[in-house]
């Protein structure tokens, strides 16, 4: 954990006060905790426990009960969670959903570190005794899970330096393993080399492959009619390139005034904050022409859930 001076901890221990007095109001939380780095975040609520004896997300959590429909508290109380918490939260509401909601469980394993995946993992089985990946296999199979179970098989470090050599190998791979101009794809090459790739080995193997052939794998994968495995190949592998490209889409996706979905633009703004919000910026401006502040403007109606998602973009 980062240190910080005295009177950064002062500022906390002066939010914490106010957050005591305002915790079942969501606009007054927003206000103090929406620009908060992740690692701020946690010493807030870990101040919050010294000073009250009590856990913050504990008493956001009552609040959250008391008010299922409210998305503002339901942001806040996943906001304030540590990211393990978070993601074996949002696994079991995937896996739980009427339809395994696979796009949320590939999100959560190809943003995380494998370290983190364990704390994830052992998250979900303090919480649901289950064990998560067992929760992720069903009968029959789907394509997302088999490549979920294939992601969460690798053991390889994140710290280990990616080879340029194993990406330029593994791209011809990806290239060979297209079946001719059906647009199929060898399901058995990929499920392998996901089983042996950290992430950012996989990163590497899909910018090696546009700079040899000089087209994006998934743009290879779109070029003809595909199956239901190419399908889900396509975002796994769009999660993997461009995590900022992926969810500065979501968001835009989600925020679309006529197919408003607060529940996904929750899930947008906690992956983005996981990637960074200055790429997410940068990103969400390449692709539409738009700042996103202003988009957040044009596409909510005023409410305390936009007011936060202002501040939010506002940067830390």
């Amino acid at each position: 954990m980062a240190s910080h001076p005295p009177d950064a901890i002062t500022g906390f221990e002066s939010d914490c006060r106010e957050i005591h007095g305002a915790y079942d109001e969501p606009r007054r939380l927003s206000r103090l905790l929406a620009r908060r780095s992740p690692s701020e975040r946690q010493q807030i609520r870990a101040t919050y426990r010294a000073m009250f004896g009590e856990d913050l997300v504990a008493r956001l959590q009552k609040t959250l009960a008391a008010d299922q429909d409210n998305e503002l508290c339901n942001l806040l109380y996943l906001w304030m969670l540590d990211p393990a918490e978070r993601d074996a939260i949002m696994a079991r509401d995937a896996i739980e959903s009427a339809a395994t909601d696979y796009r949320v469980l590939i999100e959560i394993f190809t943003r995380r570190k494998q370290e983190q995946l364990f704390f994830t993992k052992q998250a979900y089985l303090a919480r649901y005794k289950k064990n998560l990946e067992q929760d992720m296999v069903t009968e029959p199979s789907h394509p997302y899970q088999r490549l979920l179970v294939a992601l969460a098989t690798s053991h390889k470090s994140h710290h280990d330096e990616p080879s340029r050599h194993i990406a330029k190998c593994d791209a011809r791979r990806l290239y060979d393993a297209k079946n001719g101009g059906t647009g199929s794809v060898d399901e058995a090459t990929v499920l392998e080399m996901f089983s042996k790739r950290s992430i950012p080995q996989l990163r590497l193997a899909f910018f090696s492959y546009k700079h040899i052939y000089g087209h994006d794998f998934t743009k290879a994968l779109k070029k003809n009619l595909c199956g239901e495995f190419e399908e889900s190949l396509r975002v796994v592998v769009k999660c993997i390139y461009s995590p900022s490209k992926y969810y500065c889409k979501l968001l835009q996706r989600s925020m679309k005034p006529a197919r408003m979905n607060k529940r996904l633009v929750t899930r947008a703004i906690l992956g983005s904050d996981d990637v960074g919000m200055g790429d997410i910026k940068v990103a969400f401006e390449s692709n539409f022409g738009k700042n996103l502040e202003d988009f957040i403007h044009e596409s909510l109606p005023q409410s305390d859930y936009r007011d936060f998602l202002l501040m939010w973009q506002g940067g830390r």
